[in-house]
Formats: structure tokens, sequence, C-alpha cells
């Protein structure tokens, strides 16, 4: 049995495992089901890192088996949009009396931070939008 067919079925059970854990939560009164719910955190942390740790392995298995150059020029190009997002957002352009006020800690950092953020994922949608444009009129056109 192939790693594919294998992690296949570990998620599989670990989904079923998750619905069952679900279901008891719903089926126990208040207290219980806070009880539940913290353990069901820690076990959703473990998951977590399990994942993230299978991703990190096969994605550098990925790079070194693959075309380096071309992760190497997306990542790159990515650092550069998140670059441009950061040189462009000012975080003064937000009146910041209102969140002191209400005791919130906003500061024009935290502003300029946001704002970047929103800046980048704009930049990425009409990129994603784009291409996905792009190839739709390749397709026809090349029909």
């Amino acid at each position: 049995m192939n790693l594919h067919k294998v992690l296949k079925i570990v998620a599989f059970a670990l989904a079923i495992i998750g619905a069952i854990f679900a279901l008891m939560i719903m089926g126990s009164e208040e207290e219980a089901a806070q009880g539940l719910s913290g353990n069901i955190l820690y076990v959703a942390y473990a998951v977590l890192a399990i994942v993230i740790a299978l991703v990190v392995v096969f994605v550098i298995k990925g790079l070194f088996s693959g075309d380096i150059k071309k992760t190497l020029l997306t990542v790159g190009a990515f650092l550069v949009i998140i670059a441009i997002s950061f040189g462009v957002s000012s975080g003064s352009d937000l009146d910041l009396q209102p969140f002191i006020q209400k005791g919130s800690d906003v500061t024009e950092s935290t502003s300029k931070t946001v704002g970047a953020g929103l800046i980048a994922f704009y930049i990425l949608a009409v990129l994603a939008i784009g291409s996905m444009l792009v190839g739709g009129a390749k397709k026809i056109l090349n029909k």
C-alpha cells in the first residue's frame, strides 16, 4: 500500500473520531461538554502539529525531487507582494481616538499591518482571478 492510501485512511479515521467526539459534546450537559471540549482541543492541537509536520516533510521532499527554481521564484514573488503592500500601506488614514476611548490597543503600527494585509489580499485576489480568466480564455481560443 502506498503512502497516499495510508494517509487517506488515517484522515478518514480521524474524521470519524472527530464526528464521534462532536456528537458526545452535543449530547452531554453543559459542564461535561466544557470538560470534553477542553480535552478535545488538546487532541486538535496534536493533530494540527502532526499535519503541519507532514506538510513540511512532503514539501521539502517535493522541493528536492522537483524543480526548486520555480518554487523559489514563486516564494520570491509572494515576498515582493508583501513588501509592496507594506510600502503602500500608510497606517495614518484612520482616526485612532474612538478605538483608544473604547480601550482597544490600536496603534498606527497595528493599522499599518492590517492595511498591508488587506492590500496584499487584494493584489493576490486580482492575480488569482486574472490567471483564471487568462487560463479560461486560452482554453476557449485553442479549441
